[in-house]
């Protein structure tokens, strides 16, 4: 097969509901990504040489390499922001319990730790509004998103992006519920949900500052040059909606839909929206919201059948992910396997445009580095419009 299109040209005309010669392929960045392990051992599968770069230390997110990305066929390349001037995310080496543990800080003040000895991923340590009051939230000190050293140096990078062929994606941002419960604590959080709506609301609306005024400045660099901006909070589980669709319609959407609209008066980029698990309760909500992509399409979970999707909202919604069940094929099958499931996913989703094949999340350690290949090979073998 020969490609006619260049990749930003592929995936441009999949994102606007159009076919391109072939369905465009990711390999993610922060989410839909691959983790440190998994790019190691495919590294060595492929034979290619690379000094591993972590984009994501919390998920032990890998930066692919060109070459990999090439010999995978990738149609996307990223570009993202940096924290402020002055703050520093180091990872401090720490013992505790006999155990030597590696602790980074974020800017909102929330610790991140990961063992020594397990190495697979950060989990939180440290809850900093754990036992915050309402009145507390106007003394704690919030990161500033619009801080102009953000940016700096950004519009270069994304001028540079923009002479290779491939299409300009930004990180994933725009987290504004997630990070509530970062600060807060998961069950904490959800207490809060039921017994102190007010005091969510106003911690939600100190997270919706933040990405306001983030995407003011991102966009004012380089909202010209992009064609897709990631935003996401996980928002349902395996099973259906982590906490009740009346308090995410009340509290949580109006902010949501803000922010989206907010990008939307900033760009022409389309906007891809993140959550996990079985979320079709809340794909109209989305749609509502003016999300134009959803990721990554956890089609193993409830309702989540990839015909189904199509027929129903496929008309509203690109969806960019939902290649392969990441549980239970893509760890264990055999790569012929993965192949056949790969192509019969893709056949549903594929036609009309609209979609941009990846795994299901990251792919994670101890993934065989030969159903990496085969799943993308698939992917390019049977993404093919006729």
């Amino acid at each position: 097969m020969a490609d006619t299109l260049t990749p930003r040209e592929r995936v441009r005309r999949a994102i606007r509901h159009q076919e391109p010669d072939r369905v465009p392929l990711d390999l993610g960045g922060f989410q839909t990504g691959i983790h440190r392990r998994a790019y190691e051992d495919l590294l060595a599968y492929l034979g290619i040489a690379d000094e591993v770069q972590i984009l994501d230390p919390v998920q032990q997110i890998a930066v692919p390499c060109e070459e990999v990305l090439q010999r995978l066929r990738i149609d996307t390349r990223y570009l993202v922001a940096h924290g402020p001037q002055g703050f520093h995310a180091e990872i401090v080496l720490r013992e505790r319990g006999g155990r030597l543990w590696h602790d980074l800080r974020d800017e909102w003040g929330v610790v991140w730790s990961m063992p020594d000895d397990q190495g697979l991923y950060m989990d939180i340590t440290h809850h900093p509004l754990a036992e915050a009051t309402i009145e507390d939230l106007a003394r704690y000190p919030f990161p500033d998103g619009g801080d102009p050293t953000r940016f700096a140096g950004l519009r270069e990078e994304a001028l540079a992006l923009r002479e290779t062929p491939y299409a300009a994606c930004t990180g994933i941002g725009g987290v504004v519920y997630e990070i509530c419960w970062y600060l807060r604590g998961l069950e904490r959080w959800f207490m809060d949900l039921v017994e102190n709506p007010a005091f969510c609301a106003a911690l939600l609306d100190r997270t919706l500052e933040y990405w306001l005024g983030f995407y003011t400045g991102f966009l004012g660099e380089v909202g010209d040059l992009i064609d897709v901006v990631m935003i996401g909070d996980d928002l349902t589980g395996q099973g259906g909606p982590l906490f009740s669709p009346r308090v995410y319609r009340e509290i949580v959407k109006p902010r949501q839909k803000r922010l989206v609209q907010h990008i939307k008066g900033l760009t022409e980029a389309k906007v891809w929206y993140h959550t996990c698990g079985a979320c079709t309760e809340y794909l109209p909500d989305l749609i509502d919201n003016g999300v134009d992509i959803v990721n990554p399409v956890q089609i193993s979970a409830r309702d989540m059948a990839p015909e189904m999707l199509k027929a129903r909202y496929g008309r509203d919604l690109v969806f960019w992910g939902g290649g392969i069940d990441a549980q239970h094929v893509l760890p264990g099958a055999t790569p012929e396997e993965v192949r056949e499931h790969v192509c019969r996913n893709v056949a549903a989703f594929k036609a009309g445009g609209g979609y941009v094949f990846n795994n299901v999340h990251n792919i994670q350690a101890g993934v065989p580095p030969e159903n990496v290949v085969a799943m993308y090979d698939a992917a390019y073998a049977c993404g093919e419009y006729a």
